[in-house]
């Protein structure tokens, strides 16, 4: 059985060696022509089929559309951002303007109490008064309307007209409740008393 064994293992390699110089001579008969190598030039250079060429056409079209979208979605972007920061700032004055109406009764009262004699230097009333007219400054509350001044009745508003002796022109005599304006905006127009020449 050992030599059996030692045979077919002897015919096993001398078939794979037939197999292998089979393989070996196919390779050697069918050796293939050198072609010619190509160069990026010759690619570059070498006429189109037409599929290529449609081929082409249709990715310069799809091309074309997609940039056109892409610029239109950019101009689109571009007017939101404008459009959204100019709402903003819309609505930062808007709330600023409600705060300062809501101050302008406060604000004429310390200035009755001014008047008065109520708010005496050092004392906690004066220092609160100064604190909330800061407030109204910093968030751009301006008075306007001050005796003197020409009329100006798109700024001020006239509640008595005092003929006076020797005015040339109407003229602020008295004010009788201070004007506030937030930016450019007018809040409340003054209330005065005109002086106009007398007749």
């Amino acid at each position: 059985m050992a030599d059996k064994d030692f045979e077919n293992s002897d015919a096993d390699e001398r078939g794979e060696d037939e197999v292998l110089g089979e393989e070996g001579s196919e390779a050697q008969v069918s050796d293939p022509d050198p072609q010619e190598e190509l160069t990026v030039d010759d690619i570059l250079g070498s006429a189109q089929n037409a599929d290529a060429a449609a081929e082409d056409t249709v990715l310069a079209d799809l091309e074309s559309a997609l940039l056109n979208d892409l610029k239109r979605l950019q101009a689109e972007y571009a007017n939101y951002r404008r459009r959204t920061e100019e709402q903003r700032e819309v609505e930062i004055e808007r709330a600023k303007g409600a705060v300062a109406k809501g101050l302008l009764s406060v604000l004429d009262d310390l200035d009755r109490a001014e008047k008065h004699g109520d708010l005496e230097e050092g004392t906690p009333f004066a220092t609160i008064a100064a604190k909330l007219r800061g407030v109204a400054e910093r968030i751009g509350l301006s008075t306007y309307g001050a005796a003197g001044e020409a009329f100006d009745p798109q700024q001020h508003e006239a509640i008595f007209q005092a003929p006076t002796p020797g005015a040339t022109e109407a003229t602020i005599l008295e004010v009788v409740e201070i004007g506030y304006r937030l930016g450019s905006v007018e809040l409340r127009p003054a209330k005065v008393v005109v002086a106009v020449p007398a007749e």
